[in-house]
């Protein structure tokens, strides 16, 4: 086996990890997944407007959770989200008109990073 190449990513200090999750009816997966599908249309283009972005992903399991991890350069620039109506008016309304369920949204400050 070869061995992996791994290394660090350059971030900022200020750097922060912003963590959304919430719960669903695992019956409901089909619903949930394009539904977050569908919000992403218009989610994508109103957060690309917004400054410090460094990582985003989502993912839906199957489990019953969903989950948003954004990357930001500061805790200033990821509290956007907290004021983007697409994601705070729009997508939760989409979401939880299909049975999902949110919990609180924490920033946490990045100790450290791993690339492989």
């Amino acid at each position: 086996m070869t061995e992996r190449i791994t290394m660090t990513e350059s971030l900022p200090a200020t750097a922060v990890v912003r963590v959304s999750r919430a719960s669903f009816d695992p019956s409901r997966f089909s619903d949930v997944d394009a539904a977050s599908k569908k919000t992403s249309a218009y989610i994508i283009p109103a957060i690309r407007r917004l400054s410090g972005l460094i990582h985003f992903y989502a993912g839906v399991s199957p489990k019953g959770s969903i989950v948003q991890v954004s990357v930001w350069d500061s805790d200033e620039h990821a509290a956007q989200l907290d004021r983007l109506k697409e994601m705070v008016v729009d997508g939760r309304r989409d979401m939880e008109a299909v049975g999902v369920t949110f919990t609180p949204i924490f920033n946490y400050p990045i100790d450290w990073n791993w690339i492989v």
